[in-house]
């Protein structure tokens, strides 16, 4: 494998599509929230994105069947109408080049442009303890589609900001093909999976997009993380003070000498 290519199982003939993209990142808000929609929407597999980019190594299942890392498109087709389809895109890891992170977005904008995508949505997570609900934070390629979703409930991301890897770079390249793009990035502490941050960005996908999807499935994992979070502030606590007692006690040895 030379190159990045994407392998097609199914043709689509999508209405007004919009793609939605989400790979590991900070807090793995991108990839919690896509696995979450389409597992959700029950979304279907129509194409796969291959790359010698990605790390090299392969995934062992149950059964011990190897297989290459690789990106996935879903479709799911909107029962509502006058409203959008949807192409998801999800992954097991983004490029480890900076050379194959352009070329994979490009790859992606040409698949998106074949289909007759307007619209693309990047996810993502931005580095920020969250004092409440997370924040979803946006930027987009036209003030249009920035005030749509500011309707929905972002907030505007701040100037001079950047925005690292694929979510990114989708914006830059997708002028060159005339869509329009958005990257939405939720608050997060970004060591730890946070699927609080991810409902945070399904909410305003959700409002921007017009699609019905519960979020409440999510709020066993948010437990789940949460209970993590108290249990290492908690080990990180007992460290500080055990550090604290030991410095004591070496100041209690130390003699001089006069």
């Amino acid at each position: 494998m030379k190159e990045t290519y994407i392998k097609e199982l199914q043709q689509i003939q999508p209405n007004n599509p919009v793609l939605i993209e989400g790979l590991p990142g900070l807090g793995l808000v991108g990839k919690i929230a896509m696995r979450y929609l389409i597992k959700q929407l029950k979304a279907q597999k129509i194409a796969y994105l291959y790359s010698p980019h990605f790390p090299y190594f392969v995934l062992v299942n149950k059964k011990g069947n190897v297989r290459l890392l690789r990106g996935t498109f879903y479709y799911w087709k909107n029962p509502k109408e006058d409203s959008n389809d949807l192409i998801l895109f999800t992954g097991d890891s983004q490029s480890q080049t900076i050379e194959g992170q352009y070329e994979i977005a490009a790859r992606m904008l040409d698949y998106a442009e074949k289909n007759h995508v307007h619209t693309i949505a990047t996810i993502g997570g931005y580095r920020m303890e969250a004092k409440d609900k997370p924040k979803v934070f946006v930027a987009a390629t036209s003030q249009e589609v920035i005030s749509k979703t500011v309707q929905a409930g972002a907030s505007l991301s701040a100037s001079g900001s950047p925005i690292v890897g694929t979510a990114g770079l989708i914006l830059g390249l997708s002028k060159f093909k005339k869509i329009d793009a958005i990257c939405l990035l939720g608050e997060t502490r970004g060591y730890l999976p946070d699927p609080l941050a991810a409902k945070s960005v399904l909410e305003i996908l959700k409002n921007t997009f017009n699609f019905d999807v519960e979020l409440s499935g999510l709020n066993e994992e948010i437990s789940r993380a949460e209970a993590m979070v108290t249990r290492l502030q908690a080990i990180e606590e007992k460290r500080v003070l055990q550090a604290e007692e030991t410095k004591k006690q070496d100041e209690k040895k130390t003699t001089y000498i006069s």
